[in-house]
């Protein structure tokens, strides 16, 4: 495993301290987690970008219409 160091804003320490204190776990996995949830949901919304236009061309215009969709549940 990598170990790198960043440098954050007074207040963003402060929020982090919080985090810990409240969650009781550390800096690094608080941090690490909130890195792979932010890459997780950049991916995903990269995806969903891609697949709009096909969606769109099938009639989806909302996850609605996905979820409405007998032919799908």
């Amino acid at each position: 495993m990598k170990t790198i160091s960043i440098r954050i804003s007074d207040e963003l320490e402060k929020d982090l301290e919080a985090w810990v204190k409240e969650s009781g776990r550390s800096q690094s996995d608080l941090i690490r987690e909130a890195l792979e949830k932010h890459i997780r949901i950049k991916s995903f919304r990269e995806i969903r970008e891609m697949l709009v236009p096909f969606a769109q061309k099938a009639g989806y215009y909302t996850d609605d219409d996905i979820f409405n969709d007998p032919e799908l549940t």
